[in-house]
């Protein structure tokens, strides 16, 4: 058994039943929900004229392969209305892996950490709410470390 951090949000429709459903659905397919972080709001990165976002980071033990969990994580996007039209673009659902345990992993589907993680508070925010002390494998950083460096001057605000 692994342990993988996921971060889910997402900013159209009903964004908190959105991150509930994407919840359930990742227990469903994908493992245990070992914890779920408070849930924060930010402004959109990247393309900025859409509406803001709700994110939320999960820990889930799961006995899936890396590649095996993200197909799973697409195929609960896609059944959850996520149109992929716009890289960066406005979303029912966004589940990403930021990482599993210490792997460091690269495929052409997968890179492990997620290698935009130090430097998206948005998504450190929330991590560093469930692991604290959790090591970034390749910085050797643990996540209040990687968040009160991180230089992303979006403000994230917690709900």
């Amino acid at each position: 058994m692994n342990t993988a951090y996921l971060l889910t949000g997402g900013n159209l429709g009903d964004r908190m039943a959105h991150l509930d459903q994407a919840a359930r659905l990742i227990e469903q397919n994908c493992g245990l929900i070992l914890q779920r972080s408070p849930v924060y709001e930010t402004a959109a990165w990247g393309l900025n004229q859409q509406p803001p976002f709700l994110n939320q980071a999960i820990a889930l033990q799961t006995s899936l392969a890396p590649e095996a969990l993200m197909t799973k994580l697409l195929q609960i996007e896609t059944g959850m209305g996520r149109i992929r039209t716009v890289k960066m673009g406005p979303r029912t659902i966004d589940l990403d892996i930021l990482l599993i345990d210490d792997l460091v992993y690269n495929t052409p589907l997968l890179t492990l950490p997620h290698p935009a993680l130090p430097d998206r508070r948005f998504a450190l925010a929330p991590l560093a709410d469930i692991a604290p002390t959790l090591v970034h494998p390749i910085s050797g950083k643990n996540i209040t470390q990687l968040l009160l460096e991180c230089t992303d001057p979006l403000d994230v605000q917690k709900k």
